[in-house]
């Protein structure tokens, strides 16, 4: 049986993507304890990959949020340092990257975004992604790693950490009362969600497709979905009757991106991947993980970022959701 080494197995995609791998592989899968691949020296990650000798390398960790410089940290030079680390010790491996939806910028509303699209990153963290899969792109180009580059948009489903503004919302509602309020900035952006097992599925084909006709492809449901509406599912899967106040600032991240949509058509033809799971599956899923959660029910997610605080007497009444 042949080894993949996944960085980020133990976040919100990685647990999936290693649960969808080790039915077919040896996965190896090093904490961030073992090896952090933002603070590690090359020699550090090159002894790593040497030792494992994998067949391919997923990467699965990234920065998502911080500054200019910890997000090209996070995300840029970590992609430098495995293409580096991976050419010279593992040069057969195939090396799979998740970027992000964020790397196209704004896209024309009504329009399907496909990989031929330039690039065009209206912030710090679509610029880091986007640097990073030129990384990649530019390093296969000359033969020096094998690689594929999985732009995902909109990830949801079980696990959603509370980081997110839907996970958040689940968080909260798992824990209010009926007719309290949840306080949020504005929703009228359209998104194109997919579900992080789907997201799981792709990683996996991408894994293992021998001499793929194309390296960057985009991960998606291939339809654009009303943030207002996703998140009013939300509140009727709950069984709660929460008024939505829209009354805080937008996310720096999406501000100036009001419209996401994928062409999907490359993945369905390269990897002959399709989304299997309907987005109320999904918001069914969050809802269940953050109703485990509250009843502790689920093992807490090594590397997660709560977001939460306690309940504060008296404040109960309104949320807010940012």
């Amino acid at each position: 049986m042949t080894s993949v080494l996944i960085f980020g197995a133990s976040g919100f995609l990685g647990t999936q993507v290693r649960r969808a791998i080790e039915a077919d592989a040896d996965v190896v899968c090093p904490s961030r304890t073992d090896c952090d691949l933002t603070t590690c020296t090359l020699g550090e990650l090159r002894e790593l990959v040497g030792s494992v000798r994998p067949a391919a390398v997923v990467c699965c960790a990234g920065a998502t949020s911080g500054t200019a410089t910890e997000l090209l940290l996070g995300n840029a030079i970590v992609a430098a340092k495995l293409v580096d680390a991976v050419a010279a010790t593992a040069p057969r491996a195939r090396l799979v990257r998740l970027g992000s939806a964020a790397e196209y910028g704004p896209i024309p509303f009504g329009a399907s975004v496909d990989e031929d699209a330039t690039t065009k990153p209206v912030s710090d963290y679509g610029i880091s992604q986007a640097t990073a899969t030129r990384l990649i792109e530019v390093a296969a180009a000359a033969g020096r790693v094998d690689s594929v580059v999985l732009r995902v948009f909109n990830p949801i489903g079980p696990g959603l950490p509370p980081t997110t503004l839907l996970g958040r919302a689940a968080a909260l509602l798992a824990r209010l009362a009926p007719d309290d309020s949840l306080r949020t900035g504005p929703l009228d952006a359209y998104r194109d969600f997919v579900d992080v097992r789907d997201v799981a599925a792709a990683v996996r084909a991408a894994v293992t497709i021998k001499a793929p006709r194309a390296r960057i492809l985009n991960i998606a449901s291939g339809r654009a979905v009303s943030v207002r509406d996703v998140l009013r599912q939300l509140i009727e899967t709950s069984g709660l009757q929460v008024q939505i106040v829209e009354d805080q600032p937008p996310s720096p991240r999406t501000a100036s991106v009001d419209w996401v949509r994928a062409d999907i058509s490359r993945a369905a033809s390269v990897l002959d991947w399709t989304p299997a799971h309907a987005l109320s599956d999904s918001i069914r899923a969050v809802w269940s993980a953050a109703a485990l959660d509250l009843a502790g029910l689920s093992p807490s997610r090594p590397g997660r970022t709560s977001g939460m605080q306690a309940p504060v007497p008296g404040m109960q009444k309104e949320e807010q959701l940012t």
